[in-house]
């Protein structure tokens, strides 16, 4: 009888380390997610403070990374877990991995947010559809971050099909820029600038895709990268 408790209490022990890692990964994103924000509002606002606050925050990021990681490997060396936990365990690492780098591109936005406006550049090409496009970006993540907590298949899918889009939106972006630097050579340091925070909010974007891939595997144990759209969605509804 014993013996009985004492395996049931493992269990149970067990499982709620892993609901600590969950949350940590969530507590994480949400980290991330703020920095985001502060990020292209420093940007739009032209507040420096703010921008520094997103630097100096992306260290934190940084140690929660590491800090979920070390738990994660004391887990997999005590508790050698098999099937659906050991892809969850997966999963937790290679999700907080894209995490860090979103904060990543976070800085790469606020440290460009600071040179813009030191220059006092008042006009800034194209900032409506930066503001467009980083919204896009956010609610993606968010819905990964969703997805990854209610193992919602659906709404990794729809996060993988705004990736195509906000694809379409950066091109477009590019091309605006191009067009504007050819008719004002002046703007040229400018546009520039401007094309550094849209490339990184595509790529915070595309971490977030992959946040959503790595859900369908933490699921179904199948690896849904590089494959169509329509595929992936298949994928998720079946």
């Amino acid at each position: 009888m014993g013996s009985v408790f004492s395996g049931e209490h493992t269990f149970k022990q067990f499982d709620a380390e892993l609901e600590a890692v969950r949350s940590r990964v969530l507590q994480m994103g949400g980290l991330v997610e703020s920095q985001i924000v502060r990020a292209i509002q420093a940007l739009s606002e032209g507040n420096l403070t703010l921008g520094d606050q997103v630097v100096a925050d992306d260290q934190r990021v940084n140690g929660m990374e590491v800090a979920i990681d070390e738990l994660c490997s004391h887990i997999i060396a005590r508790r050698q877990p098999a099937a659906a936990d050991l892809r969850m365990i997966m999963t937790v690492l290679k999700t907080i991995t894209d995490l860090e780098r979103i904060g990543d591109e976070a800085e790469k936005i606020a440290r460009m947010a600071k040179l813009i406006h030191q220059k006092d550049r008042l006009l800034m090409p194209r900032f409506g559809e930066i503001k467009h496009v980083a919204d896009v970006a956010l609610e993606m993540l968010r819905k990964s971050l969703d997805a990854f907590a209610r193992l919602d298949l659906q709404a990794a899918a729809q996060v993988v099909r705004e990736d195509s889009h906000l694809d379409e939106e950066f091109r477009a972006i590019l091309r605006q820029l191009i067009t504007f630097m050819m008719e004002d050579p002046r703007m040229i340091s400018t546009a520039l600038e401007i094309l550094f925070v849209a490339k990184a909010i595509e790529r915070i974007g595309d971490h977030a895709k992959n946040m959503s891939e790595y859900v369908v595997y933490m699921v179904k144990g199948k690896d849904v990268r590089h494959v169509t759209i329509e595929e992936f969605e298949r994928e998720a509804k079946g």
